[in-house]
Formats: structure tokens, C-alpha cells, sequence
């Protein structure tokens, strides 16, 4: 299928089985904003809670916060994000049609590569990576223009200068109105680090926490993206997944080393194919970083970033101590190569961050199939749409099925259900043929369906059908729970 249609029908599939739906959609919706469904927002907390005991609890050194979302404003002078926050934009003159810069030039380097010109798209991407080094506004536009690259809509090539546009949402905090509006303005966060940063001390003498350490994080954050696009891969409202580790100065580059294989491991882990992943070296560094990488994964829509994996050096510490005119200094008495004891210095951090939203994409994407399967009906085959969702995070693990709806057989499948639903999140349904019944769990993601039918009432077992191979096995009924919980584990 083609890579379009295909994400297009993954978009339709998350709305037509509750997992995403455009947020205030019944007044036309609200631009890349949305809203997650019943079983989306039960994956999103399943993705989410496996990050959480994958860092705090199979961690020693790793513990766990939730930083408020509102924070002083000096906190983003002090990370750079009110000087540094901004993505070079441009309009089209006639259409008013505001691009991203980079968005714009890579649009059109995809263009040629499908006609079949790869290698001036190549000098293109390069040309364009030099001058966003430079920040070199002046040369993006005369690339656009000599590139004669036109605006979707207009089809035009009529361009306003090149300038920076500030991504983070502002509002007023309190009340009481001040002559100077400024005195009120607050920012809803861009990022979750910063909330880790600015508690680094409260944490580590409170946890008596020992560098090596780590601090974890997930929460909302929100940037203003002009350009907001591919469905929840980008969004103005997000969640991210972040953990900072502070290490002693000089030792930086080897944890991150250590934390960009974890976390490639844990992707695939999780059940995502390593074939699907891959490392990409940041060639321009943030203005904070020494050491940067991306795990990209291939989406219908190409090779996008997942996660990012970056040694930030003491930017972030020092930068608040300096703003803060606290000391964010750690006392360090172990002792050095030499015999001597490190002292106080200010830790250098290597950063890991997923985002929550790009991650459930990921999975939604890779678990997607349509496919052909045999019916009763010797040499016909039907198509069925199927969420290979792994087991341990798919939002209800079992489907429980009485046959009919009398002779007994419900009151036989609330009782597994009562067995089961403490455990885990189990599905009841009765209506229609079991066939029809098999298909909404299928396309819903459901790894295990059981049903209970008259043999049931003889012997006490029941059928136990496998979404993924549609293999079906004969097991007692009171070995359902012990048997989903195995499969789970």
C-alpha cells in the first residue's frame, strides 16, 4: 500500500475505534490539537507507565517528579529558551501562508528525489544545514529563490524575508492588573526539563541522592508550531518523557554513550523492530549541547525523530545559578584517580527525551495491517484490519465472548470476567456472530478473545483465541487470568 493511503487509513482507523479524535471537533476542531479516546488514552497511560518502572523502578539511581507547569518567567530567560526559542519562518506574499524554513526547503528536496533527482536534492539538504548553522537568514532566502521553490497554495514563489518566531505560549498569572503587563506574563512550558533542573537540589538532598543520579519526568508541555503537521507527530499541546542524569564533570560522554544504547534497546524492547530504527548524529549542536543524537523511526511518512539522547554539559545548573544567584553545586567526597576528593563542582547532565504522543504514533503505525485470511468457506479469504499492539501495553488485554446469550453461558463469562478484571482490563460483549465479534477486537488491538460456549458447561473449559495467529486453544476457564498474565509478563 501506498506510504499516503496507508497513514491516511491508520488516521481513520484511531478515530473509527476510539483511540484519537480531533480535539472540539463538533465546532470544526481546533489545529493540531487532539483529543485521545477510550482505548488511546489507556495505551497512552500503558506507554507511559512502561517508561515510568522502566526508569524509577528497574533503577536504583533514577527517582521520579511532576514539576508544575507554570514557572517563574526568569526560569526560560535562564535556559535560553526567551532569546533562543524560535524557528526561522517565511510567508508567501499571496497566499499568507506561513512556512518553516527547514519544512519548506525539505518539501521541495522530496519533490526532486521523486523525480528522480537525489543528487540536487542532496546538495539542496546541504546547502540549507550550512546556513542554519550560520543562521544565516539572508542565504535561506536566496536558496528558496534560487531553488525557485513556490508555496503550495499559491504556487508563487513571492517570499517575505526570513525571521525567527517565538514557539512558547504566553498568558497572565494572577488578578491584579500592573502598569507594566510584563509583571504578569507567565509561559505554559516549552519543555519538562527546565522542572527537573530547577529542583535538582531539593531532590538530592531530600533522596540523599549520590551522582551518578537521575531524575524522571513526564507531563505536558506546548509550543506555538506554525507548521504543525503529520498528524500527532507535531503538535501545540504534547507530552514528553524526559530524564535528566547528572554525572561528575569529564565523564559526560561515556554516560552518554551508555544512555543511547539503553534506550535503543528499550524501543525495541517494547516490540518495535530494530530494522524500523536508527541513530542520526545531530550535525548543528544546541547551544547547550557537546554530544547529540536522535533515534529516528520510519514512518509512513519517512525517517522522523523519536527520541532524543543529548549530553548537555552544566549549561542548564550553571545557567540557574547564575539567574537564581543560588548555589546548584553538588559536594562530591568520593575520591578521584589520584587519591584526592572531587569537591564541589556543578554536575554535567546527559538528557534522554521521548515524546509520549510521537511514541504511541510509532507503535499505532507499526502495529497497523490489513490483510487476507481464510473464511469457512474453502478457497475465499477476507481482509482484516488488525492492531498488532504488544501484549503488555495494548489497552484491553481480553475479550470475553458468551456463545449465546442464554442457556447459562453469560452467567459463565462474568464469572471469568470477575476473575480477571483485577488484574488487567478485560472486554465483555454478547452481541452479534463471534466472527464479527473477533474482527472489532482484532481492529481494536485486543491480544486474547475468550469464548464460552456449551462444552463450557460439561467440562469447564473455554476457547481461547490468539489476534496474532488466530490460533485457537482449548484451556480451562479458571487458568484464563494465570494464562493472559504469562503471555503479559
Amino acid at each position: 500500500m501506498a506510504s499516503e493511503k496507508l497513514f491516511a487509513n491508520i488516521i481513520s482507523h484511531a478515530k473509527e475505534y476510539g483511540y484519537i479524535f480531533q480535539s472540539s471537533e463538533i465546532y470544526d476542531g481546533l489545529s493540531a490539537v487532539y483529543d485521545y479516546g477510550q482505548y488511546g488514552a489507556q495505551l497512552k497511560k500503558n506507554i507511559r507507565d512502561a517508561w515510568w518502572k522502566s526508569m524509577t523502578q528497574l533503577h536504583e539511581n533514577i527517582v521520579g517528579i511532576d514539576a508544575a507547569i507554570f514557572m517563574h518567567p526568569t526560569t526560560w530567560k535562564a535556559s535560553g529558551h526567551v532569546d533562543n526559542f524560535s524557528d526561522p519562518m517565511i510567508d508567501n506574499k499571496d497566499s499568507k501562508k506561513r512556512y518553516r524554513v527547514d519544512h519548506l526547503i525539505e518539501a521541495h528536496a522530496t519533490e526532486l528525489e521523486d523525480k528522480g533527482e537525489a543528487d540536487k536534492a542532496k546538495e539542496l539538504l546541504s546547502a540549507m544545514d550550512a546556513l542554519l548553522a550560520k543562521d544565516d537568514f539572508t542565504g535561506l532566502k536566496t536558496l528558496i529563490e534560487t531553488w525557485k521553490i513556490k508555496c503550495a497554495v499559491s504556487g508563487t514563489a513571492n517570499w517575505t524575508d526570513v525571521r525567527q518566531f517565538n514557539l512558547m505560549f504566553s498568558t497572565e498569572f494572577g488578578a491584579v492588573s500592573s502598569d507594566n503587563p510584563e509583571d504578569n506574563i507567565v509561559y505554559l512550558r516549552p519543555e519538562t526539563a527546565q522542572g527537573i533542573f530547577v529542583n535538582f537540589l531539593n531532590v538530592q538532598k531530600s533522596g540523599r541522592m549520590k551522582i551518578p543520579f537521575g531524575i524522571a519526568q513526564t507531563g505536558k508541555a506546548f509550543r506555538n508550531e506554525i507548521v504543525a503537521r503529520q498528524f500527532i507527530f507535531r503538535m501545540r499541546e504534547f507530552e514528553q518523557m524526559e530524564m535528566q542524569f547528572f554525572v561528575r564533570p569529564g565523564t559526560e560522554l561515556d554516560w552518554y554513550a551508555k544512555w543511547k544504547e539503553t534506550r535503543m534497546q528499550w524501543h525495541i524492547d517494547l516490540g518495535l523492530p530494530a530494522e524500523k530504527l536508527r541513530f542520526h548524529d545531530h550535525i548543528k549542536l544546541a547551544h547547550y549541547a557537546n554530544a547529540a543524537v536522535d533515534i529516528e523511526f520510519e514512518f509512513p511518512f519517512g525517517w522522523k525523530e523519536l527520541e532524543g539522547i543529548h549530553s548537555r554539559t552544566d549549561y542548564d545548573l550553571r545557567r540557574h545559578q547564575e539567574f537564581s544567584k543560588k548555589k546548584l553545586q553538588y559536594f562530591d567526597n568520593d575520591l578521584n584517580a589520584e587519591g584526592k576528593p572531587y569537591g564541589n563542582y556543578i554536575p554535567f547532565v546527559v538528557e534522554t527525551s521521548v515524546g509520549l504522543d510521537r511514541l504511541f504514533l510509532t507503535i499505532l503505525s507499526h502495529s497497523y495491517h490489513e490483510e487476507e485470511v481464510p473464511t469457512a468457506e474453502e478457497g475465499k479469504t477476507d481482509t482484516r484490519v488488525v492492531l498488532r499492539l504488544p501484549a503488555k501495553i495494548a489497552p484491553i488485554k481480553l475479550a470475553v465472548f458468551p456463545l449465546t446469550k442464554k442457556d447459562g453461558l453469560p452467567e459463565l463469562a462474568e464469572e471469568i470476567m470477575k476473575d480477571c478484571m483485577p488484574h488487567f482490563h478485560c472486554f465483555y460483549e454478547e452481541k452479534d456472530a463471534i466472527g464479527k465479534r473477533y474482527r472489532r477486537q482484532d481492529a481494536i488491538g485486543t491480544p486474547f478473545c475468550v469464548t464460552v460456549d456449551h462444552q463450557t458447561k460439561e467440562d469447564g473449559t473455554v476457547t481461547i483465541r490468539l489476534r496474532d495467529t488466530l490460533e485457537q486453544h482449548r484451556i480451562p476457564a479458571k487458568e484464563v487470568q494465570q494464562f493472559v498474565l504469562n503471555k503479559i509478563a
